[in-house]
């Protein structure tokens, strides 16, 4: 670790509060059975790698591991205190050792609990333990950022999550393997791996490659819910490939995931004839039992891209031609997703369709870097005139790339160079240069095209010069916080004057904020929106609940102090 980033003005805090969710890399099996270490590694936020050093799952050798085994039963005294486990109860206590400013510290034990075989199934040492499975860390942290004077570098973004998560779920239903280079970092696309692998699909990682072995349309049963983490999109998407399989399954998810209405996926999916089940107001956990589907002609009644491409997926199993007509159109990964694979799928305007029982293949492809996370750093550059800045590789998909023209539309200089077509998907370098924000108001259509960059505006809006409007959007009510109450509420802790309504937020322009202690509310977006918006306040700003930062983008706030000169 350089000594710039020992020096970093983003400083960590970690407290144990909250649960939030952690996905590490972890080696091959090196030894007799169990009983030799692993190495298990995550590039967390804010200058800070946790380095775990665990054994295998079997009890009776898990003390040569720096933490020790706890039995189910000492599990089951602490379900109250803790989230729910797919494990069969297998948990282990390990001590992480921080390296930041202090890196000789060591944390106190933290209570991990690790998604892995039961015991009965720990592999040998010809084997390959599971290379990358979700922990849950019951710890919170704290992020403090000092106020910037400009933004400069040229770097790549980690791979687009919705293409990631798409390119993962085709491979492990076509036929063959796949070789997906640069996929995502996140924690939700991991979860997408996760439930692929307790489906039978059998694939490998290193660092951002991952190699995909195809099981065909047919995937085996699991032996335990699969849990889909804070990943609304592995859920809804992954419910269109299980109402195809001849099992029961059932998906769960965090507490966060578990408030969040699948009823949009749920009532077409049983329309195509599959049998499923959830909790009151169409919420998780979702239990399927799929079978032989038929096609339908199904009118969205609101945009989503995720039903969408679930509906797709689905009509991959049913006999005949499966038509969706969306209200406005959204991202069309799915369908360009589909047609890398070799499906045939039909477009035209709001509407794609699809013929059941098309076979798909394996592919090789190298994902886009992700626009949604690049927003971050966009805004970040657009805030300070004269800062200069170049993503490479950027996705630049049409129906996701609308943020840019927005930005133009209110000052800031963008240019694109070295554009290309891979697997029908647009990528180029974005070079940007900040300049005096005016401001903007966004409407659907609108709306629906930058859902996900709406946080970082509304944090950017104070500081633009007459302000940001943003209606249209009650769909952030129920993302992974309800965004519009959790911006309204940290702006104004911020010092900022806003409206806030059923359906957006207004926020006058010409504001200076101050800094303050503002909370995530678990969500990753507005971790980092507010992080953007604490470069321009007159002092520091305490983010709490920065680790939420992970769910897409883990090595956020790292890149943003490379970037920021102060």
């Amino acid at each position: 670790m350089g000594s710039r980033q020992r020096d970093a003005h983003v400083r960590v805090q970690r407290q144990h509060e909250g649960s939030p969710i952690r996905y590490f890399e972890r080696s091959d099996c090196g030894g007799e059975g169990a009983g030799v270490n692993n190495g298990i590694a995550c590039s967390s936020c804010a200058q800070e790698a946790l380095k775990v050093s665990l054994s295998s799952c079997h009890p009776e050798t898990a003390a040569a591991a720096e933490g020790s085994y706890v039995s189910p039963e000492d599990v089951g005294a602490n379900r109250s205190a803790t989230p729910a486990c797919a494990c069969n109860g297998y948990v282990f206590l390990v001590r992480s050792l921080a390296l930041g400013a202090r890196r000789n510290d060591i944390f106190p034990k933290l209570r991990i609990f690790v998604h892995s075989p039961p015991v009965s199934s720990v592999p040998s040492a010809s084997s390959v333990v599971q290379p990358f499975f979700p922990l849950y860390l019951l710890l919170m942290s704290t992020v403090i950022i000092r106020p910037g004077r400009n933004i400069s570098g040229s770097f790549s973004l980690p791979g687009d999550k919705s293409i990631s998560h798409r390119y993962a779920m085709l491979a492990g239903i076509a036929e063959g393997t796949s070789q997906l280079e640069n996929f995502s970092t996140g924690a939700d696309c991991a979860s997408t791996l996760s439930c692929l692998r307790s489906l039978g699909v059998e694939w490998e990682r290193n660092g951002t490659s991952v190699v995909i072995h195809g099981r065909g349309a047919k995937l085996h049963a699991p032996s335990i819910p699969l849990d889909c983490g804070n990943s609304g999109s592995t859920m809804r998407m992954l419910s269109g490939i299980l109402a195809g399989q001849d099992f029961s399954s059932e998906l769960i998810g965090d507490e966060s995931l578990s408030r969040r209405p699948m009823a949009r996926v749920i009532t077409p999916l049983q329309e195509m004839g599959a049998r499923i089940s959830s909790n009151d107001g169409g919420r998780p956990p979702l239990r399927i039992t799929g079978g032989k589907l038929r096609a339908i002609n199904y009118k969205m009644p609101m945009a989503s891209a995720q039903v969408k491409s679930a509906l797709l997926f689905a009509g991959v199993f049913a006999d005949g031609e499966t038509r969706i007509e969306e209200p406005v159109r959204t991202r069309d990964h799915g369908e360009l997703a589909l047609c890398a694979v070799g499906a045939r799928v039909i477009c035209d305007g709001t509407q794609a369709r699809i013929s059941g029982g098309q076979k798909l293949r394996g592919i090789e492809a190298v994902i886009p870097g992700d626009i949604s996370s690049a927003a971050f750093f966009l805004c970040a550059a657009a805030l300070f005139p004269g800062s200069q800045l170049i993503l490479t590789g950027l996705g630049l998909n049409p129906t996701r790339s609308y943020l840019l023209d927005l930005l133009v539309s209110m000052g800031v200089r963008i240019s694109v160079t070295q554009l290309e077509e891979k697997h029908g998907e647009l990528v180029g370098n974005v070079q940007v240069e900040g300049a005096q924000l005016r401001g903007a108001t966004i409407r659907s259509p609108q709306t629906e095209m930058l859902i996900d960059e709406i946080p970082v505006l509304a944090a950017i809006a104070p500081y633009t010069t007459e302000g940001i409007e943003i209606r249209d959007a009650r769909e952030l009510r129920i993302k992974e916080s309800d965004r519009i109450a959790s911006l309204a509420t940290n702006l104004r802790a911020m010092g900022a004057r806003l409206e806030e309504y059923d359906d957006g937020l207004k926020v006058p322009g010409r504001q200076q904020l101050h800094g303050a202690e503002i909370d995530s509310f678990g969500d990753h977006r507005i971790a980092m929106a507010f992080a953007i918006a604490a470069l321009r306040a007159s002092d520091e700003t305490t983010v709490n609940g920065a680790d939420a930062a992970v769910i897409s983008y883990p090595g956020f706030f790292e890149k943003l102090d490379e970037l920021v000169q102060r």
